[in-house]
């Protein structure tokens, strides 16, 4: 395949690409990446897809299928160079979506995602902490790194004393996350200091970086924006379904669109933060929390940017009145003005995960 002759889109998304036999997670990578081969029906698409998918990828006349049953970082080492344009779908874990981007780039493929830099950013919590500092109302935040004799546990409790003694009558939880982390993975919610025990070196291993934050009550949401490197619309305000279980944090899915007497502000915040870092492009999500305390100086807090398709795409793709892949590539290509995407949505939908399915519902 030589590249000059290839005008179709790579297409892929991390886990049906490199085989992921946990049903849990492959449910909603296949929701993902059949809502955009959906979105894709009017390009000539090479979708990267594990053999195993073989009978299913065959029903998609514009799609040519490349089958594979080796991971898709090395494949793509190897083969990258003979694309010129690429759209995928991938999360943060193990640094996926920074490193899949930096070969895609190094091989000069141009891509319908952001940028390497920005997902460095976006996907490390605290540099996108630091870059937003001063520029969106954000949870205070500190980051420690592990260590195998326990020190980290005795910093955190002398910042807990400091922010506490800012307001002794009121009890101060914290809030302890993996520097890159996805979906609520390994988040742990600390309602007393005293539950700072050794359990915790069970999820954080020594050696591994975590931010710690002060927790505020309130509602999970989140903004989904197309972006095209400099601007962003916000598209979709979406609730978040997170279940606390023994003080952890799991997403489980989310309802949209979401009305709220704050979603202006919502969308005010997640459009400054995403023009605020250059190189956000594509579908972009951006993670906020209504706060519960109306006496709080800020109504809406940014929690985290996703640089990267989220679960909400497959909820927008039932309901929006416009095709987001092919705006997305229109967009990026200057085929169309950001400022000129029409959002309007048919109904409203549901997206839960059940047992090892994603469930989609009209309600």
């Amino acid at each position: 395949m030589m590249k000059e002759n290839n005008d179709s889109i790579l297409v892929f998304e991390y886990f049906t690409a490199s085989g992921e036999k946990d049903k849990c997670i492959i449910s909603e990578a296949e929701a993902l990446i059949f809502a955009l081969l959906d979105d894709l029906c009017d390009f000539d698409v090479d979708l990267v897809i594990n053999e195993s998918y073989e009978d299913i990828v065959k029903d998609y006349e514009n799609v040519n299928p490349i089958l594979i049953d080796v991971d898709i970082i090395d494949w793509l080492k190897d083969n990258a160079a003979n694309f010129n344009k690429a759209i995928f779908i991938a999360a943060e874990n193990n640094n996926n979506l920074f490193n899949i981007t930096k070969i895609l780039e190094d091989n000069n493929v141009q891509i319908y995602n952001s940028s390497a830099e920005s997902c460095f950013i976006a996907s490390d919590k605290f540099e996108s902490y630091e870059s937003l500092s001063n520029i969106v109302p954000q949870p205070r935040t500190f980051r420690f790194k592990i260590d195998p004799k326990g020190y980290w546990k005795r910093a955190i409790e002398n910042l807990h004393e400091k922010w506490q003694a800012e307001d002794p009558l009121t009890p101060l939880k914290l809030i302890i996350k993996p520097l890159i982390g996805v979906d609520c993975e390994d988040i742990v919610i600390i309602e007393n200091i005293e539950d700072l025990t050794l359990d915790l070196d069970k999820i954080f291993k020594p050696g591994s970086r975590v931010i710690v934050q002060e927790y505020v009550e309130g509602t999970d949401i989140s903004v989904s924006l197309i972006c095209d490197g400099k601007n962003a619309i916000p598209i979709s305000l979406n609730r978040q379904f997170v279940e606390l279980k023994n003080d952890k944090g799991i997403y489980v899915g989310g309802k949209l669109p979401f009305n709220s007497e704050y979603g202006e502000e919502a969308f005010k915040i997640a459009k400054k933060a995403v023009e605020s870092i250059e190189g956000l492009k594509g579908f972009v999500g951006v993670d906020l929390l209504i706060n519960a305390d109306e006496k709080d100086i800020y109504s809406v807090y940014l929690l985290e940017i996703n640089s990267r398709f989220t679960t909400p795409y497959v909820g927008l793709k039932e309901i929006a009145n416009f095709n987001i892949g092919k705006t997305i590539i229109d967009v990026i290509d200057g085929n169309m003005d950001i400022g000129d995407i029409d959002v309007a949505f048919d109904g409203e939908v549901e997206f839960k995960k059940s047992g090892d399915n994603l469930e989609i519902r009209r309600i």
